[in-house]
């Protein structure tokens, strides 16, 4: 499937099928070129609090979303599930 923008969130291109299992998005932004990892779930509280166990710090809240620095400097945003629920359930993992 050809990379296509999102809809209703213009900034993202999705482009299915580049990395198979997994969801990826490509956002534009207006400041320095670097990368994150979104983390989709359908309980954005409790893999919070999960992620921070595991040594991610809270650094911000934006609309309904989290964002994370990790142990190694990278930025993790976790997000409420956007994708179509029968694509979610067939690629969501349970982690401890």
């Amino acid at each position: 499937m050809p990379a296509r923008t999102v809809p209703d969130e213009q900034q993202f291109t999705s482009l299915h099928g580049a990395l198979p299992g997994l969801v990826l998005a490509v956002q534009a932004v207006d400041d320095q070129a670097r990368y994150h990892v979104d983390i989709e779930t359908d309980d954005v509280e409790a893999e919070t609090r999960r992620l921070v166990a595991h040594g991610a710090v809270e650094i911000g809240r934006w609309l309904e979303c989290v964002t994370l620095r990790a142990p190694g400097g990278h930025l993790v945003c976790v997000i409420p599930s956007h994708t179509d629920p029968e694509t979610f359930e067939a690629l969501s993992q349970a982690w401890e």
